[in-house]
């Protein structure tokens, strides 16, 4: 089972999402069976709707850059140590994500493909090296097929 907490920092987000709480946790039924997760736990996560000014302070506290962005990840744990847990309940981390850098004509497509890049860095993987970007760009790409036609 996976559970999404939602938070909601810019309200410009309302008029696109009038309950996101239960469009992502509909998502997220999807997701179980797009990545190897065990079956036996509960996976956490939260996702915060923030706008520019909410993005920008975070990635500048936190990644030194002081820009916008479209979405932040921070993992609870490193992946080697995520792997390793024995416990039911397991908290993955934060994703934030930016209103005003989701395309407006394609809201709901970019908006999924957003979170899902940031779940994906929530389990530990990275766009670091080519070989990387494009193994995560796959796997992104396979989960948006199955939350859209599930």
């Amino acid at each position: 089972m996976i559970k999404i907490d939602v938070f909601v920092e810019d309200k410009n987000w309302k008029k696109r999402l009038s309950n996101p709480v239960k469009y992502l946790n509909k998502k997220s039924l999807g997701l179980k069976n797009s990545i190897k997760l065990s079956k036996n736990n509960k996976y956490n996560f939260s996702v915060v709707l923030s706008g520019n000014k909410e993005i920008r302070d975070l990635n500048k506290k936190f990644r030194k850059k002081n820009k916008t962005t479209d979405v932040l990840s921070f993992p609870f744990y490193e992946s080697k140590i995520l792997k390793k847990i024995k416990r039911k309940n397991i908290y993955l981390g934060d994703i934030i994500l930016n209103y005003y850098k989701i395309n407006k004509r394609n809201f709901e497509y970019d908006f999924d493909r957003l979170w899902i890049h940031g779940f994906l860095h929530l389990l530990g993987y990275k766009h670091d090296k080519d070989t990387d970007f494009y193994k995560m760009n796959k796997l992104e790409k396979l989960i948006l097929k199955k939350i859209n036609f599930n």
